[in-house]
């Protein structure tokens, strides 16, 4: 994909001569796909509606609804593309694959999946990730796969010895597409530790893993069946016909387009956000809220609050994941909507947003004493298998609207700032966090909070609602590019450019109601516990 400025200038040929990029991301809640020209302007987008299922105790997806999902996404993105530009794409320049990290897809010799798709969510993994802690003296998180790989062989799954190979989500789809086992660098680094030296898996640590499941699973050698690691800019394969045929059954799309490595929804994120180099960061709210920064350096000590991934270059970074992110938020905008639709005024459910967040701002620095938690799931940094959204307020306590709406957002954030604290202590220094996602579409709000939440400057960019497919976009256009520039070069001079970005500064009244709230939520935690263990999980 050649750079052709006339090409830059003209989206109806950039279409129709394939110099564009394509990127599809399987979020938690959408399958998105978005058509970047060379330089990252959006020509067109698609989506498709999804949500995960709890079966037998396990969040899961059906790999069926993942194929699907593409179709109609693709065939979404194709339409709009018509509709704004006359054209409908029959290739491209690029395309890359991205999608929610972690999480366990076990196949065997034939392809075929031996269990159900165990994704992020599940936190059955606790004493694989505490002993695999242990041994490697690095922290492993409940939803990394070799904690799902390893509690498998704790319990003697039937599926094990027949296992070939393991990958993730986006590493599934890209193999389809192209016939290729790989996995971008920052994915896998959520797969298995990753050496920043040589930017693929730990071998140590790999020998250390091999050697302690030899005596229950002998002959199990773990690199055997991770996904083979690239960095970005490197040619993850070809579109095959195959793979064609999944995405477009029509048969319109050509075969033979190059890929980039697929790669995880963090990674996407920093990109989207330009922030992969050192002392930048980037946070994003969905289902899931994670936050990724930039590390100078190595931590000095192992913390369970913090997990060690990297940059789709492979560079060092620590993120800090919580489970639960702006889900419990939508839910109470869905029911306000519904009351404002029986009052007779209904409203779109942007709009909805949008009111209760700008409501939130007239809600006291503290919430008015109010306490939420948005817990849909376990929350491990807080030491929860299992969750249970609650409101809890005293008698003496402000019950508005704005304090609740206030309070939700607080929630959203909470076990987040908790992770955050854990950084500062480190004396990990941040310039700047990028934030993006859909809660950040109503500008200042969100923003504001969450500048309090963290105690650093938060910038919203004009890329920042495109968000991962957007991102994973850009990963694929970078093939052309990656000879010539390093990632951040490429994010610097070509894409970003003197790209435009709103900065919020912590604000000192927010920064101590927060600050006040926090210490109510950390007490608090005690009351989820207890409604973990009173109320039984309902399917």
């Amino acid at each position: 994909m050649a750079v052709d400025p006339q090409l830059a200038l003209d989206p109806r040929a950039a279409i129709t001569q394939g110099a564009t990029a394509l990127g599809i991301e399987l979020g938690s809640t959408r399958i998105k796909a978005c058509l970047v020209a060379q330089d990252g302007t959006v020509l067109a987008s698609g989506s498709h509606d999804w949500e995960n299922q709890y079966v037998d105790r396990v969040w899961t997806y059906a790999l069926d609804a993942v194929w699907t999902g593409l179709q109609e996404c693709y065939a979404a993105l194709l339409a709009d593309a018509e509709q704004r530009h006359g054209v409908r794409p029959t290739t491209f320049g690029a395309l890359g694959v991205s999608a929610m990290m972690h999480g366990y897809l076990a196949f065997d010799s034939g392809g075929e999946l031996l269990t159900p798709f165990r994704t992020w969510r599940n936190t059955t993994t606790e004493r694989a990730a505490t002993e695999l802690t242990e041994l490697f003296g690095y922290n492993i998180p409940l939803r990394w796969s070799v904690a799902h790989l390893y509690q498998a062989v704790l319990d003697d799954e039937p599926h094990v010895p027949a296992v070939a190979s393991v990958t993730t989500l986006a590493g599934y789809v890209h193999r389809a597409l192209t016939g290729r086992h790989v996995l971008g660098v920052g994915d896998a680094s959520g797969m298995f530790p990753i050496d920043p030296a040589t930017r693929t898996y730990d071998a140590r640590l790999l020998g250390l893993f091999d050697e302690r499941v030899g005596a229950r699973r002998p002959g199990l050698r773990l690199a055997e069946l991770l996904p083979e690691v690239l960095v970005a800019g490197q040619e993850a394969g070809r579109l095959t016909a195959e793979g064609a045929a999944l995405l477009d059954p029509t048969g319109t799309l050509q075969p033979g387009l190059p890929l980039c490595p697929p790669e995880g929804d963090a990674g996407t994120g920093m990109v989207a956000t330009n922030a992969v180099a050192p002392r930048t960061g980037n946070v994003s709210v969905g289902t899931s809220i994670f936050a990724m920064v930039v590390l100078e350096r190595p931590l000095t000590q192992v913390h369970d609050e913090l997990d060690l991934v990297t940059t789709p270059a492979g560079d060092l970074v620590a993120m800090v994941h919580c489970n639960n992110g702006a889900s419990e938020l939508g839910a109470w905008a869905e029911v306000f909507g519904r009351f404002a639709t029986v009052l007779g005024t209904p409203a779109a459910p942007d709009e909805v947003f949008g009111a209760l967040l700008r409501e939130a701002l007239e809600g006291e620095a503290d919430g008015g004493g109010l306490l939420a938690y948005n817990y849909l799931s376990g929350e491990p940094i807080t030491g929860l298998a299992e969750g249970r959204p609650l409101v809890v307020r005293t008698p003496g306590s402000r019950l508005t609207l704005a304090n609740l709406v206030r309070t939700q957002v607080y929630g959203a954030f909470g076990t987040l700032s908790l992770g955050m604290r854990v950084l500062e202590a480190e004396g990990v220094a941040i310039s700047t966090l990028f934030a993006h996602g859909g809660m950040f579409r109503t500008a200042g709000v969100a923003q504001r909070l969450l500048a309090a939440a963290v105690g650093a400057p938060v910038a919203v960019a004009r890329t920042a609602s495109e968000g991962g497919p957007w991102g994973i976009a850009v990963l694929a256009a970078y093939l052309a590019a990656a000879d010539e520039l390093d990632l951040g070069a490429f994010l610097d001079e070509r894409v970003f450019g003197d790209a435009a970005a709103d900065v919020v500064e912590p604000d000192p009244a927010d920064v101590a109601g927060y600050g006040t709230f926090l210490e109510r939520y950390v007490a608090g935690l005690a009351i989820e516990r207890a409604a973990v263990e009173a109320i039984g999980h309902q399917d």
